[in-house]
């Protein structure tokens, strides 16, 4: 497990939900203690969004709520 939040030493992925496609999707970073990274994969160098996992979980869940997959 990572300790640092340090993004740029993040394994970053994309979302399952991009289907291999172009560079418009998020991306998250797995391995870091408590904390779940999220970045736009368009801009790597620009901000990050730091999730806790629970609010992370409300987040998806209130997406899928919506409708959205």
């Amino acid at each position: 497990m990572n300790t640092s939040c340090d993004p740029q030493a993040a394994g970053w992925r994309k979302s399952s939900y991009s289907n291999g496609g172009d560079n418009s999707c998020v991306e998250v970073a797995d391995g870091f203690t408590g904390i779940l990274p999220v970045r736009d994969s368009k801009a790597p160098d620009g901000p990050v969004l730091i999730f806790t996992h629970e609010a992370w979980g409300a987040f998806i869940g209130g997406l899928k709520g919506r409708g959205c997959p």
